[in-house]
Order: C-alpha cells, then structure tokens, then sequence
C-alpha cells in the first residue's frame, strides 16, 4: 500500500521529469527517484533520445543502491534499444521495490517492464499518481494508443474574436508576455504547423525563440498545390522543414529538397491535403505533439475534422471592429444546431492577456 512518502518521491520524480521537456524528443519525459531509509539518495532524468534512461541516471548517481526504492513516472523498459533495458539494469543493483506512474503505453510492451521486475522477485506498485503521470507525455501516449499526435491549435484574438484588421495586419494584438509562452509551447512540441496561405501573407520562420536548450520543432506546411515560394524564410533557415502537398512538381520538389528539407505526397480529400492522412503520417514518424499556427481557413478545417485534442485561445483586450479577420472560416454553418461546442478546461492570465484552452465536444 503506498504510503504519504511514496507520494512525495513520486511527485519528485515527475518534477524531475520535466526537465526532460524541451529535449528528449521523440522520446517520452520521464524522472527517477531513488530512495533508502525515507530519504532520497539519488535523483536522474532522461535528458536526450538516444542517451541513458531516467533509472540509468538515478542508479549511476550513487555507489550502492541494494535494497534500495525507486519512484520511476513510466514503467521501466524490458527492451534494448540505443540503450539496455532499465529493468535489468535495476535488479542487477539490487533494488527491493519499485514505485510507477504508469504503465508503458506501448501496447506491444506495456506490463513487460513490470513483469521482469516481479520476476526476479522485486516488489513492484503501478499507478501512484497516474494522472499526473500521464500528463507528463501526452503527445507519446496518443501517438502508442491511437497512432496519431497529440494536437493542439493556437489563436490569438481580441475581445471581439478577431485575428487581425480587415487589412490583414495583426502584429501585434497580443502582449509580449503572451508571444514568449507561445515561444515556450513551440520549443515543447515535436512540430510547428501552418498552412500555405500564413506561409505567403507573413513569411514566418516558425522556429522556437528562447534562451535555453532545446530540440528545435520541425515545421511542417500543409500546401496542397505546392505553391511555397523557393525564397521563403523557412525554406531557407537553419530549421527543418517538411512540405505536406497533393502536388507532384518533381522539379520542384528537386529544388525544396535541395536546400535540405522534405516534401511528402499524400492524398486529397475536399480539395485539400488530407488531414487525417497529414497527422498520421507525422505519428509514423514518431511526431508526439503538433502546435498549430494557422489562419482562418485552415482552423475551419480543423475545426470540421474534430482531430484537434485542444483549442488554445490568446484573448487580448482590445476591440479590433466588425471589419476584422474572424477565427474560423466557416461559411457553411446556417443554423444554430450547426455549431461546434467547446468545453473549457483552463483559464489563466498571461500578463494583461487570456489564455484559455477548450476541447472540441465530439458531436
């Protein structure tokens, strides 16, 4: 039965988790406390993919961890992959119980981990602060349940839901304050979306812009006829790009490729790339979180398909008129019952700004 100290070491390990953040990409965050007598003697983190798991860290922190207890957020894994199995590293120091989170999501290896453990005879509790746990991975949860990426849209907007003036300019309506955490939300997520249409009305460059280590985000356009200028700005950073198009210009193709960025064909459903076929393809190359930067069209899409998992609203305070740029483009929805209803799940200030965030209620 899990004790109020088991909480508390648990709880450790998710903070540690986050250190993980902005790094560990595609890799799952993920902390480990080890503990001996009600104290803590080693503490680790997964810091990068490709380099040694959160236990490995912990268990190497210290000389002698026999008979010790360690608080892990995801279920150890049973596997070699760029690195061993933490499972075995963990009965080869002896350890006496371990503490989880969750369990592996993976439904190809989920309980094995676990299984190895109790196997050797080690005492093993699943599920201590779970929610919290799963919190942690969102975008590598979705992707091992259900093969697609945990998606998220950002719009900014005044008070009377509008993007930008009639003329189209919008910079800025926001608060700088509210443009530094959508920085951070870029620099946490696997890919940076947009669609053609921003890509030729702003000529951004979608890279994260702040001031401590990270994997940059992929950005990714959906341009169904392939129509992104050579010399757009990211075309021709230091970023990576991939181009999602319906569109086989192989000669320009060629040309996108050789400035050292990807170019994949997919499908066309309502004259437009695909969108389940878009996301499905980033999950199968181990795309965890999508951050969405879009106008007015391709949010009515997105809106329509249901795949976004949240809706995060900037409300500035201001008043932009009734001349103004709207959210959503969508002109097909006459009655009242036509309407997509969103539920709220978080309220909170960002300097003088809103930030709020709803899921879609599925219909």
């Amino acid at each position: 039965m899990p004790s109020h100290k088991d909480e508390i070491f648990i709880a450790r390990a998710i903070a540690l988790a986050k250190k993980g953040v902005f790094t560990t990409d595609p890799n799952p965050n993920v902390g480990c406390v080890v503990a001996k007598d009600d104290r803590i003697i080693a503490e680790g983190w997964h810091h990068r993919a490709g380099e040694a798991h959160a236990e490995i860290n912990a268990i190497n922190a210290i000389e002698d961890a026999e008979g010790s207890t360690v608080y892990v957020t995801l279920e150890p894994c049973s596997h070699t992959g760029k690195t061993g199995p933490c499972s075995q590293a963990l009965i080869q120091a002896g350890v006496k119980r371990v503490v989880i989170g969750m369990l592996d999501p993976n439904p190809l290896v989920s309980g094995r981990g676990i299984a190895h453990l109790k196997d050797a005879g080690i005492n093993v509790e699943c599920g201590l602060l779970q929610q919290a746990a799963e919190s942690l991975n969102l975008g590598f949860i979705k992707r091992m349940r259900k093969g697609l990426p945990y998606i998220r849209s950002k719009l900014a907007m005044s008070l009377d839901g509008r993007t930008a003036m009639a003329s189209g300019e919008s910079q800025w309506i926001t608060s700088p304050f509210s443009r530094a955490d959508v920085q951070k939300h870029r620099a946490s997520s696997s890919v940076v979306l947009t669609g053609i249409n921003t890509v030729i009305a702003d000529n951004p460059s979608l890279l994260a812009r702040v001031d401590f280590e990270l994997k940059q985000p992929v950005r990714v356009i959906l341009d169904t006829q392939l129509r992104i200028p050579l010399e757009a700005k990211i075309l021709n950073d230091n970023g990576e790009t991939w181009v999602l198009t319906c569109h086989d210009d192989e000669h320009k193709i060629k040309q996108i490729k050789q400035k050292g960025h990807s170019v994949f064909i997919l499908p066309e459903k309502n004259n437009h790339v695909d969108l389940f076929e878009a996301f499905e393809l980033l999950a199968d190359k181990q795309i965890n979180t999508v951050w969405i930067e879009a106008g007015a069209k391709l949010n009515g899409s997105l809106i329509k398909s249901g795949l976004v998992d949240e809706w995060v609203f900037y409300q500035a305070s201001c008043i932009l008129g009734d001349h103004g740029k709207g959210l959503f483009e969508l002109s097909e929805l006459h009655r009242l019952s036509d309407k997509f209803d969103l539920l709220m799940t978080s309220h909170r200030m960002i300097g003088h700004d809103t930030r709020i965030t709803f899921q879609q209620i599925k219909k």
